[in-house]
């Protein structure tokens, strides 16, 4: 009886070890699958980690990028505004080359002019000298034939056929009209040497070419030397009116301001189609002088009233202007201290006031 229940016992002894196999068996598929199982979790949140920290560099890079656009922006936004000034420089400095050849342009003519002045002041002087003489002796002999006509006509009376003769001589050298007529001559002449010395004297002063300082001028006698000069501009287009004010002595280089006077009475007579009026007018407000010109012409159109003092700006047909006389005139009164005012209406003319300070402002240098 008993080897029966020795074999149950190895029986079960048996079965409980395959059923421990079985259990570690089942305990070490679960432990790999739960070791599997996180191993896939972790793997899950490496890769959520990882898309976090590429999508903050992405963030981090667009930042960077974008900050590097706005830097390259203002860069480019710098460089344009550089280049803008360079090109604004370059324009002034063509305008303030175009300026000065200009004026040596104008320094020269005024050289030659002074020259060419004096050259005919000469001999114009001897001629008028010469004319003022011939008078004195013609009037000395027109009075002797006078003298000699009045003693001889009584002591011909009884000789007809000499006192016939005398007549004829008389007639055939149309006596009458020579004493009537060379005195007029010779007048003529006289006025006509006398208007020439004037106008190469306002030559003379309009030109001015050797003065560097400042002086103190009357802008009334520089005006009427200045309308000598332009006479021929203008006397064929339009009348001038004087209505001239009380004007203190100005501080200014006389020689400039004659030359904007210049230009100013030119453009107004050019700016006259065929017969009109120049009215020129003068005042004193306060420490200031104005002189103004006026023309009855054809206007300015308001949309290029503010470039007409740009450099080479000109309405004129080519060949007919350089666009430089009021650009020129505009610098020098601007260098006096001065300013150019215009007001124009189409149809109805123009107006050009020049403003000057009397006296020139004084440079302290006590501080340097």
């Amino acid at each position: 009886m008993t080897e029966p229940v020795a074999d149950n016992a190895s029986l079960q002894e048996a079965a409980l070890q395959r059923e421990v196999v079985r259990l570690n068996k089942v305990v070490t598929a679960l432990m790999n699958r739960a070791e599997r199982d996180m191993s896939a979790k972790a793997s899950d949140f490496s890769a959520f980690q990882s898309g976090v920290a590429l999508e903050n560099q992405v963030r981090e890079r667009t930042q960077q990028l974008e900050a590097a656009l706005r830097e390259n922006e203002r860069v480019n936004r710098a460089l344009q505004s550089e280049k803008e000034e360079q090109r604004i420089l370059i324009l002034k400095l063509e305008d303030a080359h175009n300026q000065l050849h200009q004026s040596e342009k104008l320094a020269s003519i005024g050289q030659l002019a002074a020259g060419v002045a004096h050259e005919i002041n000469n001999p114009i002087g001897f001629v008028n000298s010469n004319l003022g003489t011939l008078k004195g002796y013609v009037d000395k002999l027109i009075k002797l034939i006078e003298d000699v006509s009045t003693t001889v006509d009584p002591l011909l009376a009884n000789d007809p056929e000499a006192k016939k003769s005398l007549e004829e001589l008389k007639r055939k050298a149309d006596l009458d009209f020579l004493r009537e007529d060379i005195g007029c001559l010779i007048a003529e002449s006289i006025d006509g040497t006398t208007r020439v010395r004037r106008i190469v004297q306002d030559l003379r002063d309009f030109s001015r070419t050797g003065e560097v300082s400042m002086e103190w001028v009357d802008l009334h006698a520089g005006l009427e030397s200045t309308l000598n000069v332009v006479s021929n501009e203008i006397k064929y287009k339009a009348e001038v009116v004087r209505e001239y004010g009380s004007l203190p002595k100005v501080e200014c280089r006389p020689s400039q301001i004659n030359q904007v006077f210049m230009n100013l009475l030119v453009n107004a007579a050019q700016a006259i189609d065929q017969k009109g009026r120049i009215t020129l007018k003068s005042g004193c407000v306060d420490d200031k002088v104005w002189v103004s010109v006026s023309d009855t012409g054809s206007g300015i159109p308001p949309e290029i009233v503010a470039r007409i003092f740009d450099p080479f700006f000109t309405t004129k047909a080519v060949g007919k202007g350089t666009g430089l006389g009021l650009s020129v005139s505009y610098g020098i009164i601007e260098k006096h201290g001065g300013k150019i005012e215009v007001a124009s209406q189409p149809g109805r003319g123009s107006t050009f006031t020049v403003w000057l300070p009397a006296r020139q402002p004084r440079v302290d240098c006590s501080g340097l």
